[in-house]
């Protein structure tokens, strides 16, 4: 094993549309009896910072009081809206093949490092049917840590524990489509790919400079090789 590729998940394995945005509203309803008047922006960012920066808005007193109610919402506001989001979202382009490319090819364990606290990760991707191509266990999530920056350390004790696999921070990809999963990666000292599959366009992502940037994950051939560099 001498690769760990750990996969963003909104943007870059899937796109659940405006579902995304929207459970936040329902589950800040259903714990203070109101919506949020506009939404924050919420690419790259921790589902805990996300509802960090809503509670701010809101001028709600004793937001750390409020924050895992508001999260335990969100779980369940995914999970009643899976119908929804197997309906309206969709697998982004090229990605079975580039898992299953790196798989076949042995050394390289793949994982996901996300922004999702871990139950939500987890239905985003059985909707799609990627649950069982990935190996979740050893993953980093919003859930872990409110700071993106802080998960690659996560998901690598993870590794060593669970699979008695120690790699160094160079020998992990982080594959994201926004700035913050290069700021992520650069935090640890990883490599970065970006694809241009979420909001940034491809010119934007490039002019961050991270180690690679591709419009998408189409190209099998050339994702592999990178993730295998």
């Amino acid at each position: 094993m001498d690769r760990f590729v750990l996969w963003d998940i909104d943007g870059t394995l899937v796109s659940v549309g405006g579902l995304g945005a929207e459970v936040f509203d329902r589950a800040i309803e259903a714990t203070l009896g109101r919506r949020p008047p506009e939404r924050v922006r919420m690419s790259g960012k921790t589902d805990p910072q996300i509802v960090g920066e809503y509670l701010e808005m809101l001028a709600v007193e004793d937001p750390a009081g409020q924050l895992e109610s508001v999260l335990e919402h969100l779980e369940r506001e995914l999970a009643a809206a899976e119908h929804e989001m197997r309906g309206g979202g969709r697998m982004l382009p090229g990605v079975t093949a580039v898992i299953d490319e790196l798989a076949a090819g042995g050394g390289v364990l793949q994982s996901v490092l996300t922004g999702n606290i871990a139950p939500n990760a987890r239905l985003k991707l059985a909707a799609f049917g990627l649950d069982g191509l990935l190996d979740l266990e050893v993953g980093a999530y919003g859930s872990d840590h409110a700071d993106r920056r802080m998960l690659v350390p996560v998901a690598l004790a993870r590794l060593a524990e669970l699979r008695h696999v120690e790699l160094a921070p160079g020998q992990v990809w982080i594959v994201g489509d926004t700035a913050n999963d290069l700021a992520c990666a650069r935090a640890a000292g990883a490599r970065c790919l970006l694809v241009a599959t979420g909001r940034a366009p491809l010119e934007d992502l490039a002019a961050l400079g991270p180690d690679a940037v591709l419009a998408d994950l189409a190209d099998t051939a050339a994702v592999v090789a990178i993730l295998r560099s």
